[in-house]
């Protein structure tokens, strides 16, 4: 496991628990927007964590613990993600995974084994508009299509979500992303932050109007839209 950041406590990261945020390294995506630099083009090796001192430390803090987040970066680049998992299954936490569905194999195997109790993948925009939100020329969906239909056909609970970028995303996109992932139950919508130390340059958040507008656009097409963010 190549862990480069830890968060001891949050409230945010794994709705409705008290938990534990695992930050993994490197990602096979180069969204521009993305405000985990750090974890995608300028991962410091210095920074790095022994995943035994993280499992050491969750084991002192079950009493005051309940969940585990693991997100990145891409956690299913990392071989063994799924061994890493178990053993914090073990201690008795629950497990939130994020991803990016672009590992339909190692997703389907957390899947097949109950690795997790919920799933937040990350759907960056329309079809046509993939490979430029992603940052990746001639992207290929075919993975991510794999994993739509993994994550179709469990009971895991799991939600979609797209960060909105005012110049990657329109209403019309939000449209086109309702329709190709219909009948889904939870799809989120969270405005684009500037951290400062995004891969790329001149983006800017949509106004709270066009993101209502985007709601009220992806509303037919799920059971629960919500937005986040603001």
């Amino acid at each position: 496991m190549k862990i480069y950041g830890f968060q001891k406590m949050t409230l945010l990261d794994f709705p409705g628990h008290v938990a534990a945020t695992v930050f993994t390294g490197g990602c096979n995506l180069r969204c521009p927007f993305c405000h985990n630099a750090a974890l995608v083009t300028e991962i410091d090796p210095s920074s790095i964590y022994n995943p035994d001192d993280i499992l050491a430390f969750l084991s002192k803090r079950t009493n005051l613990l309940d969940g585990v987040a693991i997100t990145g970066g891409e956690p299913l680049m990392q071989v063994d993600i799924c061994g890493f998992i178990k053993k914090i299954r073990e201690m008795g936490y629950k497990v939130k995974l994020d991803t990016n569905g672009s590992y339909p194999d190692k997703l389907n195997e957390i899947v097949e084994q109950r690795l997790v109790e919920y799933i937040a993948v990350d759907i960056k925009n329309s079809k046509e508009k993939y490979a430029l939100t992603t940052g990746i020329k001639n992207y290929d969906l075919k993975p991510f299509e794999l994993s739509l239909d993994i994550l179709r056909n469990t009971d895991i609970e799991h939600e979609f979500r797209t960060t909105v970028v005012k110049e990657l995303h329109t209403v019309e996109d939000i449209k086109k992303i309702g329709e190709w992932i219909n009948g889904e139950k939870n799809y989120y919508l969270q405005n684009f932050v500037d951290s400062g130390n995004l891969i790329g340059e001149g983006f800017s958040a949509v106004s709270r109007e066009t993101l209502e507008k985007m709601k009220e656009t992806a509303m037919p097409y799920f059971q629960n839209v919500g937005i986040r963010g603001i």
